[in-house]
């Protein structure tokens, strides 16, 4: 409906070319309304009163209306020059038709909606609506002469008020409807975005998840596999054979470890805690870092209840904890102590090692993914420690506490999947 779409653009700045035509599918309503006027027009014709002998005029007005209408007319509503010229067609068979038979002027009825789905402004289609009322006017005076000027102009009046206003609601109903159909274009653009970003955003929360839970289990068995393989070679060097059994065995060990935590992690799972709990575990990795580094750790942790990924979180500060004693501490011993509040629970690590300064940024991730892992389950972690005096690590962790990634995580399947990618 170029009418109300370019007037529309005109009026909050839309460009028309890119405006919805909402109206198109009522054209096919227009082409058989027209098909119908002029089927019904002819019948008035050949039945109707007409102060003319012959009515062939009035046949050949129809003809010349079917025919334009045909090969031009119905392009009008896509096509300016179409409708320029189907308009003049218009006019003339507006005076024409009345001219001839009167009641004719019922062609009036298909012409006003024509020219309002056709023309460009709504200026323009009221003017249009005025010069066909006004030739279908002229019709019938000639028809009927001037004693009936006075009904002509009351009928015509009416006729072309009746049109404006009738088409001026039709353009309002398709502005608002244009309008509306933008917003919710508009919307389903911000929807697809937004879900998108929260796909984005879950991908990059479980490629960190990942990265904390690869750099927590896998990197450190590896990181301990290299070591007790040094030490074997070592061993080997110095023709202490004695050792090597043991040197093996951890080795085995770390090795099945290092592979059930990647299964596990390829499972999209958590590794670390068996069905025998927290306490259990912490008793494991205690004995597995003392035969790995020969510093002794002692754990003191019940049997405790608690959410299994609150147990995966403390395991894992568990073993960051005892990872950094390995590789920087040089500590004598360790102690690992587990207390369960009403509503908290806190791990403590602390090592007699030669300490450092908690204010001096380290390069290396474990502290941080510690702390993020912490943040994310509600958790706080407490670094106490100075050069010369050992390090103590406090966690405390919410019972109950569960590691979530943020709201717009995508599913853990599906960004498990984007993320190993």
């Amino acid at each position: 409906m170029p009418s109300v779409e370019n007037s529309r653009a005109g009026s909050v700045g839309w460009d028309a070319g890119a405006v919805h035509r909402i109206t198109r599918h009522r054209y096919w309503g227009l082409h058989v309304g027209f098909v119908v006027t002029m089927v019904l027009i002819a019948i008035i014709a050949a039945f109707g009163w007409s102060p003319w002998p012959s009515r062939w005029a009035a046949f050949a007005m129809i003809a010349v209306l079917s025919i334009s209408y045909t090969t031009f007319g119905r392009r009008g509503y896509d096509d300016r020059r179409a409708a320029g010229a189907f308009l003049v067609v218009m006019v003339i068979a507006a005076f024409v038709l009345p001219a001839v038979a009167p009641s004719t002027a019922f062609v009036q009825s298909i012409l006003f909606p024509v020219l309002w789905c056709q023309l460009e402004s709504i200026r323009g289609s009221i003017a249009a609506s005025a010069l066909i009322g006004i030739a279908s006017g002229a019709g019938l005076l000639v028809a009927s002469g001037p004693d009936g000027a006075v009904g002509t102009i009351l009928i015509e009046g009416v006729s072309i008020a009746g049109a404006c206003a009738l088409g001026l609601w039709i353009t309002r109903i398709a502005t608002l409807s244009d309008e509306r159909r933008q917003l919710i274009d508009e919307l389903q653009a911000t929807q697809d975005s937004l879900a998108e970003a929260h796909r984005r955003a879950g991908v990059t929360s479980e490629r960190e998840r990942l990265a904390r839970e690869i750099h927590d289990t896998v990197a450190q068995n590896l990181a301990g596999i290299v070591m007790l393989t040094e030490r074997a070679r070592g061993d080997l060097a110095a023709g202490r054979t004695d050792r090597l059994e043991d040197r093996l065995s951890v080795l085995e060990e770390s090795a099945r470890a290092a592979l059930e935590e990647s299964r596990t992690l390829v499972a999209a799972g958590a590794a670390g805690v068996s069905g025998d709990g927290l306490g259990a575990a912490l008793h494991r990795l205690a004995e597995r870092s003392t035969r790995e580094t020969g510093i002794p750790v002692t754990v003191d942790a019940g049997d405790c209840v608690l959410d299994r990924d609150a147990q995966v979180v403390l395991l894992r500060v568990a073993q960051e904890a005892l990872a950094n004693v390995r590789a920087h501490a040089g500590a004598a011993s360790v102690q690992v102590a587990l207390h369960v509040a009403a509503d908290r629970v806190g791990l403590r690590i602390a090592d007699d090692g030669v300490g450092f300064d908690p204010a001096v940024p380290t390069a290396g991730h474990g502290l941080r993914g510690l702390r993020e892992r912490l943040a994310l389950a509600g958790g706080t972690c407490t670094i106490t420690s100075a050069p010369g005096r050992g390090t103590v690590v406090d966690v405390t962790l919410p019972t109950g506490a569960e590691p979530r990634l943020p709201a717009a995580a995508a599913p853990a399947h599906t960004a498990a999947a984007e993320a190993l990618r």
